[in-house]
């Protein structure tokens, strides 16, 4: 629009502001196709927040010569050419690049500018992992990991592990629960992506004891969800041998006030006389020789100390 000769300076400031305020509501409101690109990925997966101690590339797209990486700070700000110093901390990528670009319309260092930043490295964001792993502790994480890289990463599971693991997220404390299994393409199907600041707890498995006259004494892992009866676990022991006393077997539960003895009738169970009855984690199964008291464990505290030395196995 030209200028009229009467147009006083004042007036061609004031209008200078008003379209500068024009383009940068432009830019909120309507964010380029990168920007949309990357709202749409957000839907996708969880998106990572700028903490104190990263390393970020900021970039405009036609003035490579602005290219510049900055440290945030530990109170969250990062030093930028021609703008200073910029808060960032807690805002994800996308929301500093608007931000970013708004300071430099701001500035009338560009009007529009097409700006990109990316997160270098996480310095302070790693993932934690707890629990039954070879190497548990806190590793970095440049980017987006899975589970699966994570937890080896942690030199697998050990043989007590659990095959349910639980991640909690860092961004909004929200828990999430993953299967494992044996089966390569089931794990891989059910693998998910680990964000930096997450935490991977591996608990132990449930395990019940089966001792004495069974063909394969030792611990055995509750993989079914958590459950398993007294004739499973037996099963799982390889069966009863044919001297035991099926009808004098001992079942040892761990309580707060100590070890109680509950006798259980396997052969009343195997008849259809009794219910068969489940199975609690750390539950110990005597079943004793029928030539009267066996001579190898002399009370429950016997009992136990064999349950502690047993072998354990796991369901396949």
């Amino acid at each position: 629009m030209p200028l009229s000769k009467s147009e006083s300076l004042g007036e061609i400031v004031k209008r200078q502001n008003l379209i500068r305020g024009l383009l940068v509501a432009v830019f909120l409101f309507h964010p380029s196709p990168f920007l949309r690109a990357q709202e749409s990925a957000d839907t996708v997966r969880p998106r990572i927040h700028i903490g104190p101690g990263d390393l970020i590339e900021v970039k405009i797209f036609n003035a490579p010569e602005i290219a510049q990486t900055a440290r945030v700070d530990d109170i969250g700000d990062a030093t930028l050419t021609f703008i200073g110093k910029v808060h960032l901390g807690g805002l994800t990528p996308e929301d500093s690049q608007m931000l970013i670009a708004s300071k430099y319309i701001e500035g009338d260092i560009f009007l529009h500018p097409e700006v990109s930043v990316l997160i270098q490295e996480y310095s302070t964001q790693g993932v934690s992992v707890l629990g039954e792993v070879a190497k548990p502790g806190v590793f970095p994480v440049l980017g987006t990991r899975s589970l699966l890289d994570i937890i080896s990463e942690a030199g697998g599971t050990t043989p007590t592990a659990s095959n349910e693991v639980t991640i909690q997220r860092r961004l909004d404390g929200s828990m999430l629960t993953v299967k494992l299994s044996r089966n390569a393409r089931a794990s891989l199907e059910a693998d998910v992506e680990i964000q930096p600041g997450d935490k991977i707890i591996v608990p132990r498995a449930g395990i019940v004891y089966v001792i004495g006259n069974v063909h394969q004494p030792g611990g055995f892992m509750m993989q079914n969800e958590g459950r398993i009866s007294l004739l499973q676990a037996v099963a799982m022991a390889g069966g009863a041998n044919g001297t035991a006393s099926l009808n004098r077997a001992k079942l040892i539960r761990k309580t707060a006030e100590g070890y109680v003895e509950i006798p259980v009738s396997l052969k009343n169970i195997l008849n259809g006389q009794d219910s068969d009855r489940e199975m609690q984690a750390e539950d110990i199964l005597y079943i004793p020789n029928n030539a009267g008291k066996s001579i190898l464990y002399r009370g429950v505290p016997g009992i136990v100390d064999a349950a502690t030395s047993a072998a354990i196995y796991r369901a396949y």
